[in-house]
């Protein structure tokens, strides 16, 4: 399936197989599909000869699938010239979280250096960008840019002659024997071509007859010619051009791994970032429990001052009463009840917290030796036993003045209603 050309329709088709489910849909992840159209529409801004495209691709095992593509061609400088190299960008079933494929495409009038460092003679393209990628910031468009760089160092294409079909050419057509013929300038309009690539500028597109000028091939010795016609290069000259390419390459090289030694950097710079929030909000989580507990001991602190206020009152209020008689003052007698039940349950209250008071002595005496234990188990059974009696007599009374409590307002009902 290929798009209409201009951007708008490229949008709507790139959002059209990126929304298909079913059979038919993309094998793509939903969460990266809106990464995959940024990417594609990136590419297509900055690279308007590449085209998104979808096709079926066949991996090693045999398994075929559908995917989309970046088809066409990309600019590649080379001494001084400005060539268009055709390419194929598929996006994988894991992009972007992986790298994509890169195959150069050569047309039947072109042949793939061999050996090249970065393409294999099937035009698969290996550079260390596609080794290092690094999901989410690695993208199409630095891609191509660097493979325009890396091509521009050492082209991974050049022209051949293809043969002429007629034995009796015409005498507008110039033979000429040399494989390199391409090569030559002053050939240009003779060499046949299917119009692949061209020099930067406008869009080629794939084969198609036309009699189109063909760029002079980047290697212009590597076929060779015929013992007769050997050509000579100034030794300076090609010393000092293996230089810069050596000194290119060990700068791309070094800058390569100083990049990635600075993804690393930054990735525990994150992570301790990262550890820096979550301590920052533990911090300000504890900080505002400190808050809250500050403020609830201040409102105990203000219950406090203000029962301290009222004691001390009373004590002031009261102590003139207790200057003529302290030593007669009976404190059993202090109180008065109201009635025999109150009487009673101040006795059994009074005698209940009285024996947890011996047990509490008698725990210490046992823990400091000082009451032996069998003696010490003796007296807690009897005090436990009276203990009991007189709880159980404050739950009887306790129950008998509810009991007259609710018989009183019982009585005094009939008069409210009243």
């Amino acid at each position: 399936m290929v798009p209409p050309p201009n951007h708008q329709a490229t949008q709507q088709f790139l959002s059209s197989v990126l929304s298909q489910r079913g059979p038919s849909s993309l094998p793509y992840t939903e969460d990266t599909k809106w990464l995959i159209r940024q990417h594609l529409l990136s590419l297509i801004g900055t690279y308007p000869s590449l085209e998104p495209k979808t096709a079926t691709f066949t991996h090693n095992d045999g398994r075929s699938v559908n995917l989309l593509q970046a088809d066409g061609t990309i600019p590649m400088p080379f001494q001084g010239v400005t060539y268009n190299i055709p390419i194929i960008i598929w996006l994988m079933e894991s992009y972007p979280r992986h790298p994509p494929y890169v195959y150069v495409n050569p047309t039947r009038d072109m042949i793939i250096k061999r050996p090249h460092p970065h393409v294999n003679p099937s035009g698969l393209v290996s550079i260390p960008y596609l080794h290092n990628w690094i999901y989410p910031s690695s993208n199409l468009v630095d891609l191509v840019r660097e493979l325009s760089t890396i091509f521009g160092r050492d082209p991974p294409l050049y022209s051949q002659r293809r043969p002429n079909p007629n034995p009796c050419p015409s005498p507008s057509q110039n033979i000429n024997p040399n494989p390199n013929y391409a090569a030559n300038p002053s050939n240009l309009s003779h060499s046949s071509s299917l119009g692949s690539v061209g020099p930067a500028g406008g869009h080629v597109g794939y084969p198609r007859p036309m009699n189109r000028p063909y760029p002079p091939s980047p290697y212009s010795g590597s076929t060779g010619g015929p013992p007769g016609r050997p050509q000579t290069e100034d030794a300076a000259e090609v010393y000092k051009r293996n230089a810069i390419n050596k000194i290119v390459e060990t700068v791309h090289v070094d800058i390569m791994q100083l990049r990635k030694a600075r993804e690393v950097e930054m990735e525990g710079l994150f992570s301790a970032q990262a550890v820096l929030r979550r301590r920052e909000e533990d911090i300000n989580k504890g900080l505002k429990e400190m808050q809250d507990e500050m403020e609830g001991l201040e409102a105990q602190l203000q219950v406090v001052l203000m029962n301290t206020d009222v004691l001390e009152a009373w004590v002031r209020e009261n102590s003139g009463k207790t200057k003529g008689n302290a030593e007669d003052l009976d404190v059993d007698n202090v109180f008065e009840c109201t009635d025999a039940l109150s009487k009673q349950m101040l006795e059994c209250t009074a005698a209940d917290l009285a024996i947890e008071d011996v047990v509490y002595s008698l725990d210490k005496g046992v823990q400091e030796g000082a009451v032996p234990f069998d003696q010490y188990l003796r007296n807690v059974r009897l005090l436990s036993r009276e203990q009991f009696f007189h709880r159980a007599t404050a739950a009887k009374v306790r129950a008998t003045q509810m009991q007259a409590e609710v018989a009183s307002m019982a009585a005094r009902a009939p008069h409210y209603a009243s």
